[in-house]
Formats: structure tokens, C-alpha cells, sequence
């Protein structure tokens, strides 16, 4: 459709009088919406954190069957700096047995007679009733305890029931830090003290919507999701959709300085952007889909309700933003009120048409130089450890990880969390075969149902540790040529969930990759341009991972990466650079149609450069906002993103595309013909 024809249509949709129904709909009925339905309650079980098709799965499952629950099971620590004596004994056996209310087991003693120890089933598999169940276990087994001797629960239920604690008011916590974060940058990026509310009502509104509908639509569909899905999904919808506005008012201020109407401002402006705006979205919707191929069944969770958010974005930012800027005049760009005849910024000498024309005079030496930095960074990569334990989850050590620690100096080091086999063999010969593994300190059976026995198996190295995850390899070796016999438990977790994340990367990464591919060759008309900006988009995320690993290990003391951050950073990272590559190169495209190749690309760096800057580095901001949750996985993601983000805003997107788009010239483009300008220099 021509812009004449539709910028002569927009203008009555747009008019002032009647632009402002929309917006004030929007609020009143988002507003009720969000107050009225809120979003779904999280119902995680365990086996919705655990790869889909292994064997530590299969535990989970067929221990829900048992009559005791599934396997998450409190193990209490009595502990004192001396041996018991006899009537400090009984006293503790009493309250253990008071507190297991006919569950508990009998309390096991150490050698140095300083400990006791017992375990309980906790069979809730609601994380926030779990917390609640861990901490009235916690005051039972401590009251009436005698002079000296303390109590603390630690266990698999324990752990679990902690790390539902970190996220208690955590989503208001980091709605209020995040809208906090983009208000101030905002107010950065337009100096003006009105013009930031705009766009930031209308983007927080569409954040609670997003968080409604998500959340309601996974229930609906069975997905699975934890709390740390609507939290990455705020940040998500904040980030993106205040990066869709900044294009749009950036643009609508250009249009200001051509037209003395607000519609036909508005109008152009709107045209210019939505194509880039909808690519741009609809790209990262079908790059969050991807996840739905995830073995994790909250990671297929994460990736639907961020698309979703990204939808609703996107539709506030090109639906209701627009009609909102036109209501008020002018004024509200004050102090920078722009006027009819002003130069717009492709057209004038800001610092990034500066920086562009430095570019152009030595193009392949500035992409060089780009490439070796990105090459340095990502150099960091090769000393990444994986496999973050659930014991090393948190920042602050909670108090079931210090027990699991105390428990180790008196006990075996894997009894606060003993393996689990199950199988329908006979119990004998698979607990000879368990007893002959290396590694395994001790075994017993406890229990038996409907034909499946279960044996406890207490390794020799402490849960969470490398050398744990060797004996449960160990452990299965032995067992693995029996029938129906199957090794599961944190360890064996934590093993499985390594091996479906090195899946889904091999599966996912490279689909992402194609879908990137495929809408960047559809939008640009080009078959040279989207395999460079692809290229330089891997470079970034591999130069964010190694510098966001050297940071968090360095820096922060982190001494593994969680296993889902590589493929979660990728998304998030290639997701958001197409956002900075379709906004530069599209302006490049359009003004390479009337100026040529080269002074097309100076043109679109020049007016794209501070909107890429500024919703870069507002965007690093609010991923390093995950970091005010007290979880480990949440604060990596955080960095990596963060450093990607400033290195694609400020290195790749400001010069190494441009440097070697000039360096390329009309090939660049090709098989798509541009404007030819005699005036272009010759590039060195």
C-alpha cells in the first residue's frame, strides 16, 4: 500500500479529539482485567523441573505411587559440640517422634555420638505449602530441646521448600526495581520530565496483561511454569517493549520536525517503524517457540509465556502508544520541543553519524578490530564448568545447605540426599549389584509397592559435587544390565538434566539459527546481509557467555554455570539482536533507495544509532535487575545477557556491521539492486 494512501487514511483514526478513547480503554479495562482475574497460581510438582524421558524422571514419577509420596523427604540433624548423653537422648527421640507424627523413622547416631539424625516424608508437591510444611518441621523438632543441642532440616524437601521461599513477594520485588530502572533511563533518553510516562504506563499496563494471559493460558494448555517464569516474563515484556516505543517516538520526533500535524506525523511515523516493529516481534515469537521442543517442561513454559509477552508488546506499543503520543501536543517533548525545519538526526551531525563517517574511512580495520575483541571475549568460554547443584542455587546459604555441611562432618557425606533405585528385580541381587558400585558408601531397601522395590544408596562424596555425579555413573554401570531397575535422586538429576541440556542446545540453537535466517532473508530481500548480521549475532552471544562467565566466576565467586543459561542466554540474546539488527538495517534499506548503499548505511546509523544505544542499555539494565533475586541461575543469566546486550548495542550494532556493510558496499545487499551515488568514497 502506497504512504500517501495510508498516511491520508491514519490521520482520521488519529485524530486528537477522538485518539485519546483508546488509550483511556486500555487502562480502565487492563486495569480491571489485571485486578480482577490476576494471574494463575503456580502448582509445580518436582518432575516438572526434571528432564521429560530419563531415568531420575521416572523415579520421581513411580515414587509418587508409593503410599509415603514422591521423594521429597526432610532429613532432621540433631546436632551438639558434645557426645549425648543418655537423657539428652530420649529427650530428642521424643521430639523427633512428636514431630514425625507417626512418620518418622529411627534416629541414626554418629560415631562421635555429637549427631543424630532422622528422616521424614514430605509429600506436598506445592512449593509454597512444601516451604510452609519445612518451616513448621523446623520450629517442631526445636522446641523442648535440651541446653546445647540444635536442630536444623535439611534434605531434598528442604532445599525445595528454600528455594520457594526466595521467590515469596519476589515478582513484586522485581516489577518495582525493573519499572524503576526504565522510568530513570527513559527520563535519560528523552530529558523531558513528561514524554517517560507515556510509554512506560502503556508498557507496564501490557506487563500485567502479559502476565495474566500467560499464565492463564499455560494452566489452560497443562504447561508447565515456576515463579521464575513470570519474572523473566516482566523483564522480557519491559525490555522489548520499551525498545518497540523508543523506535516509534524516536521516528514520530522526525516526522514532527517534516509536518506541523501530530496525525500525519504519527502516521509516517507509524508506517516507517511497524514493518521493522512486527518483523522484529514476530521473529523473537518464533525464536521463543522453539523452546517448546525443550525436554524441560518449564523451560516449553518459559518459551510460550515469553511469546505471548512479546505479542502483547508489541500490539500495546503499535495500537495504543500511538494514539496516546497524538492526544498531547507538542509540548510533551519539552524541553526539546521539536519544530517544523529542524534537521532530523539522519540528517545532521550527531556522534553517531561521526562515529559512522570514522567507519567508513577505514572499514576493515575497525571490523577486524571488532572481531579480535569479540574473539577475546569469547576466549572465556573455554574454562566455563557446568552444572550448577540445586546446594549451590542460592546466594545466601540457606539453612539447609549449611546443615547438609554440619550432617557431612558426623555422617557419610551423601546422607542428607542418598540415591534412589527402584526396580522390580529381586531386591538381593540388585542390592549386591548396588553394594559392588564404586563410590557407594551403603545401601538399604525401604520400602516396597505394587512390585517396585526401593533401595536408598548413601555415596561417598557429598550431593551436588562432580565427584557425586561420578558415583551415580558408577552406580548405574552396575545396575544397568538388570531389568527394570532404574537410579534416580538429586545426583542422578543433576546428570540427566546435563545431558537433555546438551540436547536441546544441539536441537534448539541451530533451529533459532534458521528461523533468524529465514526472516531476516524475507524482510531484507537479501541473501549476503542476513547470513553477515546472523554471523555477527553468534559472535556476540559466544563473546557474552565467556565475558559473563570470567565475570560471574571471577568477579562474584560463581563456581559453575547453571546448565540452562547457555540456551536461555541464546534465545534472549539472539531474540534482542535481531530487535537492533532489523532496526538498523531496515532504515538502511530504505535510505540506501534513495541515497545508495553507503550513504544509506551513515544515514541509518546516524538516526538509529541513540535509539539502539538507548534501548541497549536500558534493556542491560533491567536482565541485570534479575540479579536483586538471591539465585545463582537468575544472577548468571542476568550477566550474560547484560554483557551481551552492551556489546551488540555499543560494539557490534554501532560499528562492526556498519564497518563491514561498507566494507561489502552494494554486495551487502545483493541480490537486492540499490540506488547508485557516484559520491561514495572508496573504502580501505
Amino acid at each position: 500500500m502506497e504512504l500517501s494512501r495510508v498516511s491520508a487514511r491514519l490521520p482520521l483514526i488519529l485524530r486528537p479529539r477522538v485518539a485519546w478513547v483508546l488509550p483511556a480503554l486500555y487502562l480502565l479495562v487492563g486495569g480491571a482485567l489485571i485486578g480482577v482475574v490476576g494471574t494463575a497460581p503456580v502448582d509445580r510438582a518436582a518432575n516438572d523441573q526434571l528432564p521429560d524421558g530419563y531415568d531420575a524422571t521416572a523415579v520421581v514419577r513411580l515414587l509418587q505411587e508409593f503410599p509415603s509420596g514422591d521423594d521429597r523427604v526432610a532429613v532432621v540433624l540433631f546436632s551438639a559440640s558434645r557426645p549425648l548423653a543418655p537423657a539428652d537422648l530420649r529427650v530428642v527421640e521424643q521430639v523427633f517422634a512428636e514431630a514425625g507424627g507417626g512418620e518418622a523413622t529411627p534416629l541414626q547416631a554418629a560415631q562421635d555420638g555429637t549427631a543424630l539424625v532422622g528422616v521424614l516424608p514430605m509429600p506436598s508437591s506445592d512449593a509454597a505449602q512444601l516451604a510452609d510444611d519445612v518451616e513448621d518441621l523446623r520450629a517442631a523438632v526445636r522446641a523442648g530441646l535440651p541446653d546445647g543441642v540444635r536442630a536444623e532440616v535439611t534434605g531434598p524437601a528442604a532445599i525445595q521448600g528454600d528455594l520457594a521461599r526466595v521467590f515469596e513477594g519476589a515478582d513484586l520485588t522485581l516489577l518495582l526495581v525493573t519499572a524503576s530502572v526504565v522510568a530513570l533511563l527513559l527520563i535519560i533518553t528523552y530529558r523531558s520530565p513528561v514524554l517517560w510516562l507515556v510509554p512506560l504506563l502503556v508498557v507496564g499496563v501490557a506487563d500485567r496483561l502479559a502476565a495474566v494471559g500467560a499464565t492463564h493460558a499455560l494452566t489452560a494448555l497443562d504447561v508447565a511454569y515456576d515463579q521464575s517464569t513470570t519474572g523473566i516474563l516482566s523483564v522480557l515484556v519491559f525490555g522489548a517493549g520499551t525498545d518497540y516505543a523508543l523506535l516509534l517516538i524516536s521516528r514520530y520526533r522526525d516526522e514532527l520536525h517534516r509536518t506541523p500535524s501530530r496525525a500525519e506525523a504519527m502516521a509516517q511515523a507509524w508506517l516507517r517503524t511497524s514493518e521493522a516493529v512486527l518483523a522484529s516481534a514476530a521473529t523473537v515469537v518464533v525464536a521463543l517457540l522453539a523452546l517448546l521442543l525443550s525436554a524441560f517442561p518449564t523451560t516449553r513454559g518459559l518459551g510460550l509465556a515469553c511469546a505471548i509477552g512479546v505479542v502483547v508488546a508489541a500490539l500495546a506499543v503499535l495500537v495504543v502508544l500511538p494514539l496516546a503520543l497524538v492526544v498531547f501536543p507538542r509540548g510533551i517533548f519539552w524541553p526539546r520541543r521539536p519544530e517544523v525545519g529542524e534537521p532530523t538526526a539522519s540528517e545532521g551531525r550527531t556522534l553517531w553519524r561521526r562515529i559512522g563517517d570514522a567507519v567508513a574511512r577505514r572499514p576493515l580495520r575497525w571490523a577486524s578490530a571488532g572481531v579480535v575483541l569479540l574473539a577475546v571475549l569469547a576466549s572465556g568460554v573455554l574454562g566455563i564448568r557446568s552444572g550448577l547443584s540445586e546446594a549451590d542455587q542460592f546466594i545466601d546459604t540457606p539453612e539447609s545447605i549449611a546443615a547438609a555441611s554440619r550432617l557431612a562432618e558426623s555422617f557419610p557425606a551423601g546422607s542428607a540426599d542418598p540415591a534412589v533405585v527402584l526396580t522390580r528385580d529381586d531386591v538381593g541381587k540388585v542390592l549386591r549389584a548396588v553394594r559392588s558400585a564404586d563410590g557407594v558408601a551403603s545401601a538399604r531397601p525401604v520400602g516396597e509397592h505394587d512390585g517396585l522395590s526401593r533401595i536408598d544408596v548413601v555415596l561417598d562424596h557429598a550431593p551436588g559435587t562432580p565427584r557425586a555425579r561420578e558415583d551415580v555413573v558408577a552406580l548405574r554401570a552396575a545396575v544397568a544390565g538388570l531389568p527394570g531397575t532404574v537410579v534416580g535422586g538429586t545426583d542422578a538429576q543433576d546428570v540427566d538434566s546435563d545431558a537433555a541440556s546438551r540436547d536441546d542446545r544441539a536441537l534448539v540453537l541451530p533451529l533459532i539459527l534458521a528461523v533468524v535466517l529465514v526472516a531476516l532473508t524475507l524482510l531484507l530481500r537479501s541473501l549476503v546481509a542476513p547470513v553477515v548480521l546472523v554471523l555477527t549475532v553468534v559472535a556476540t552471544y559466544l563473546a557474552a557467555l565467556g565475558a559473563g562467565w570470567v565475570l560471574g566466576h571471577g568477579v562474584f565467586g560463581f563456581e559453575r554455570l547453571d546448565v540452562g543459561v547457555p540456551l536461555q542466554a541464546f534465545l534472549f540474546l539472539v531474540a534482542l539482536g535481531v530487535d537492533y539488527n532489523i532496526f538498523l538495517v531496515t532504515r538502511a534499506a530504505e535510505e540506501a533507495e534513495r541515497y545508495g548503499a553507503h550513504e544509506g548505511m551513515l544515514r541509518a546509523l546516524a538516526s538509529t544509532g541513540g535509539v539502539i544505544t538507548s534501548a541497549g542499555v536500558l534493556l542491560a539494565a533491567v536482565f541485570a535487575v534479575l540479579g536483586v533475586l538471591p539465585l545463582v541461575v537468575l544472577a548468571q543469566l542476568g550477566i550474560v545477557i547484560c554483557v551481551g546486550v552492551l556489546l551488540d548495542t555499543l560494539l557490534v550494532r554501532t560499528v562492526l556491521v556498519p564497518a563491514i556493510a561498507l566494507r561489502l558496499g552494494d554486495r551487502f545487499w545483493w541480490p537486492r539492486r540499490q540506488a547508485t551515488r557516484s559520491s561514495q568514497p572508496a573504502a580501505r
